[in-house]
């Protein structure tokens, strides 16, 4: 057994803000074995517990590691495809990149880029869109095994209104994923997420075959898109005859283990539905800015029941950071006449713990005993803006706040998975 005790300035949401929970901030020693999180107090108390365990002294502000529930791998190399409507973004921007992924070596050298943004951002765990293509796929898997990313990811599939290269058909979509499933499904902290594109891109066909492959292991996940733009929700109601949510409902792929990105234009009683059957909405609010797409309804979904959480999306959105994303959801919230009055609290409480449960993972995105060591270390250079705005915090309310208004990438000075550093497993695999 390895142990280790990490002290420091520590900030989590172990409670709901939304449901009166607050932000647990204090200076605490964290007791951690084996990569999980044995006892928590002071620094005293543990080491007078283990006298001979190293002590790693933690800088600025502790978070959780972030925990990103919609992105997508194959567009990193996209972002900045600005003034497009989404269906117009993606026949230009999205879907040639998308193509690129058949090119093994070009998909390994993305995924290996992709996998070391999302932790550079801070991000621990993330849902992942996979490629159209398997060996792309399982390029992608292969990176975030050796990163040491919390991933769960699937095979992307469609078999209509998308570049006939990427189209596959119900029998291939079902083959290739079940050998991903055996291949990856499980393996270490990776999972796999059954991934039709959107139900625009795939006949019902395609639907109940998804659903099938759900049978083929254990805990498996859902992920796709909904009611993310007005011509998209008239064109998918219009194929199905129905709304956008019950096709997903009638093909038996909406439950506990289900998330739906944007969720923009939703009507009432599928929020309902949402509801009724636990399926979570991943809310990726620079992607609905810059597509033009809307502003989130967060009260009716929070009325409704709907559980939440960020997602990033990537190349509809503006990178890979959830210190962004947070600070978009705010101002989303800010500008609609219903919105909710979010707090730095509600905003790290959907970057980490909301976004774990969605994603099934209790022992993730808190500091709590029993919880994986996933955590970031916010500690700005000195000189920066957001330094001087620390320093001068009269607390870690605003502390927080002011990481989610100005924090970057570039703001994270070390991260951690399961207890081992990622600057480690860098080395490690070089």
């Amino acid at each position: 057994m390895t142990t280790t005790i990490f002290h420091g300035l520590l900030v989590d949401t172990p409670t709901d803000p939304f449901t009166g929970g607050t932000l647990r901030a204090e200076q605490a020693a964290l007791t951690v074995t084996d990569g999980v999180i044995r006892a928590r107090g002071t620094l005293a108390e543990a080491r007078n517990a283990l006298p001979d365990a190293p002590v790693v002294a933690l800088a600025g502000v502790v978070l959780p590691g972030l925990v990103d529930t919609h992105v997508h791998f194959p567009q990193l190399r996209i972002i900045g495809g600005l003034g497009l409507p989404l269906l117009d973004w993606l026949e230009r921007c999205a879907l040639p990149e998308e193509a690129r992924m058949a090119d093994p070596g070009y998909a390994a050298r993305v995924a290996g880029e992709f996998t070391s943004g999302l932790l550079a951002a801070g991000t621990t765990t993330a849902l992942v869109f996979g490629a159209h293509y398997a060996s792309a796929t399982d390029a992608l898997f292969r990176a975030a095994e050796a990163t040491g990313l919390r991933m769960t990811a699937g095979l992307v599939v469609g078999d209509r209104h998308l570049r006939p290269d990427l189209h596959t058909t119900p029998e291939r979509a079902a083959i290739d994923s079940a050998e991903l499933i055996s291949r990856w499904h499980g393996r270490g902290s990776l999972r796999y997420a059954v991934t039709p594109r959107f139900a625009l891109s795939a006949t019902e066909e395609l639907l109940r075959s998804c659903a099938e492959v759900l049978a083929l292991a254990p805990d498996l996940f859902v992920t796709s898109h909904v009611n993310e733009n007005p011509a998209e929700v008239a064109a998918v109601e219009e194929l199905f005859g129905t709304s956008y949510t019950e096709a997903y409902h009638r093909a038996g792929l909406l439950g506990g283990h289900t998330v739906l990105a944007h969720n923009v234009h939703a009507g009432d009683a599928e929020l309902a539905l949402l509801a009724e059957t636990g399926t979570a909405v991943s809310h990726c609010p620079s992607s609905n800015s810059s597509l033009g797409s809307g502003l989130f309804p967060m009260r009716r979904h929070l009325e409704a029941g709907v559980r939440l959480a960020l997602g990033s999306d990537v190349g509809g959105g503006t990178g890979l950071s959830l210190f962004k994303e947070g600070l978009q959801a705010y101002f989303h919230q800010q500008l609609r006449p219903d919105g909710v009055p979010l707090t730095a609290a509600h905003l790290l409480h959907l970057a980490t713990r909301a976004g774990a449960a969605a994603l099934d993972l209790p022992g993730v995105g808190h500091l709590g005993v029993g919880a994986s060591f996933d955590a970031i270390e916010v500690d700005p250079a000195a000189g920066t803006t957001l330094a001087a705005v620390l320093a001068h915090a009269p607390g870690p309310d605003e502390a927080l706040a002011a990481i989610f208004a100005g924090g970057t990438s570039a703001d994270i000075s070390r991260v951690w998975t399961s207890g081992v550093s990622a600057h480690t497993r860098a080395s490690q695999a070089a």
